[in-house]
């Protein structure tokens, strides 16, 4: 089977994305430098099929030689983090995030055209449409509408840059994909974090489903939310996306074009909160939301135009909020009772 080359292996969706290829039977080689939640494992790490290098994205060398033999690489490899996380580390962000996709573009241009190397698959994030004020945001937008305001949404704008820049200076093919609000299982917190108190509980990872669940779960009442509550978010599975990532990989449709990944349901930071509670709490348990003063960057809509990835690439993500929700609460149970959040 062809080899694929993933960077940012051990991260929140790089753990998805390593499970769905090697579940469709590919030679896995993941890279990943552990620096943000130390050194994890994960259920597939003696998989015959997966070789984990621990190692820098950085290291242009190290790079060149993993691509060797490789059919594709899928650049997911980035400083990330929960809204707390882009706000504590804007300059890192942007510094570090810089060199990863520099040194991919540079290692991947050589393994093209020296190699087997098809095609970079790049992970850029719904935050480039951080500025826009009309929605569903449509593929295009985000070099119509104001760029990002926050160092985080305004280098994941420059990875689409290198990409389509790569492809025009040496002919790199490209996938551009945009993941909208990943949720799943196997996010700790991570060692570069900060307290950030939100009511009398802790900041877990500042994504907003962990932190509601922990919260819940902590018995905090009423429950805090980060502003208004209602914040516009599109909720969509781990295991969806990684579905979207690899079919993209592979489809000759999605050869030098980009796609929104995301499921097509809208819901508010509030309706959220009261189905978390719900499940956690029961039916009786009144709830009471308290809005905490907003992140300077806390963006009001996140709402992508998903027509594109269903028509070309046969690509839906359809698990439910009620369905992810089933399976993240008890994971975030025990983690809390793991001392872990």
């Amino acid at each position: 089977m062809p080899k694929v080359l993933v960077t940012g292996s051990a991260g929140f969706i790089g753990g998805y994305v390593v499970e769905e290829l090697l579940g469709r039977g590919y030679d896995v080689v993941g890279l990943d430098n552990f620096s943000k939640y130390g050194k994890v494992h994960k259920s597939y790490d003696d998989h015959p099929n997966y070789l984990l290098v621990e190692g820098d994205a950085r290291d242009t060398d190290l790079m060149v030689k993993l691509l060797d033999g490789a059919d594709h690489l899928i650049a997911g490899a980035a400083l990330i983090g929960g809204i707390s996380y882009f706000h504590t580390y804007p300059y890192d962000l942007l510094a570090t995030n810089e060199r990863i996709i520099a040194s991919s573009c540079d290692a991947a241009i050589e393994a093209h055209r020296n190699g087997s190397l098809q095609k970079v698959t790049y992970l850029s994030s719904s935050m480039v449409f951080e500025s826009t004020t009309t929605w569903p945001s449509v593929e295009g937008d985000e070099r119509k509408v104001p760029p990002p305001l926050s160092s985080y949404g305004f280098q994941k704008l420059a990875v689409e840059y290198f990409a389509r820049a790569a492809w025009d200076q040496y002919k790199l093919p490209f996938t551009i994909l945009r993941p909208f609000n990943c949720v799943g299982v196997g996010e700790s917190r991570a060692l570069g974090d900060v307290d950030v108190l939100s009511g009398n509980v802790k900041l877990a990872m500042s994504h907003v489903v962990p932190d509601l669940v922990q919260k819940v779960l902590k018995g905090q009442d009423p429950l805090h939310v980060l502003g208004s509550g209602e914040q516009v978010r599109h909720y969509t599975y781990g295991a969806d996306l990684a579905r979207g990532i690899v079919t993209a990989m592979e489809h000759p449709a999605a050869t030098n074009d980009d796609f929104n990944l995301s499921t097509a349901e809208s819901t508010t930071v509030s309706h959220l909160a009261e189905v978390i509670w719900r499940k956690i709490k029961g039916a009786d348990e009144p709830l009471r939301i308290v809005s905490d003063d907003p992140f300077e960057y806390d963006v009001q809509k996140r709402v992508p135009d998903v027509a594109k990835a269903r028509e070309k690439l046969g690509f839906e993500a359809t698990t439910s909020l009620d369905e992810m929700l089933d399976e993240v609460i008890p994971w975030i149970t025990q983690a809390v009772a793991d001392g872990r959040i």
